[in-house]
């Protein structure tokens, strides 16, 4: 289970990323081109919301069933070595508070009602949410 999960959460990664990153870029456009903000630039938005969601929620079950999550707190001296450290502490931290900004960027823009707006508020969030997301991965293991 460990296995697959570990997968999932690192596949996953690459598909949220880069749904981030084309909404980021596609709200962005819209808002410097005043275009009007249709349902179909909310379900585009939604898309990235929900992806990053779901890769929150493989996150948080991995990191309770995983040996390097929570059991290097449990264990002590994680705080010590930079790479514990990220991994049970920063990673999970610093992502989840980029996901709560991307559900704010989100829920923010379903009730403004400027189309500007709307866009304005999913980029930046978004872009926040990624920069947040792409400082804490563990390059070294999940590139290498």
């Amino acid at each position: 289970m460990y296995t697959g999960l570990k997968h999932l959460h690192s596949g996953l990664a690459y598909l949220a990323l880069a749904a981030l990153a084309i909404i980021f870029i596609y709200a962005l456009i819209g808002a410097l081109s005043n275009k009007v903000f249709t349902e179909k630039d909310r379900k585009i938005a939604l898309i990235g919301f929900i992806l990053a969601h779901v890769q929150l929620l493989v996150g948080l079950i991995l990191y309770f069933v995983s040996p390097l999550g929570f059991a290097l707190l449990k264990g002590g001296g994680a705080m010590s070595d930079s790479a514990a450290r990220l991994t049970a502490v920063e990673h999970p931290l610093i992502n989840i508070v980029a996901i709560v900004l991307i559900t704010i960027g989100y829920s923010r823009a379903k009730k403004l009602t400027e189309s500007r707006a709307k866009f304005r508020s999913i980029y930046m969030m978004y872009a926040v949410g990624l920069l947040l997301i792409l400082s804490r991965i563990p390059w070294t293991s999940w590139l290498g």
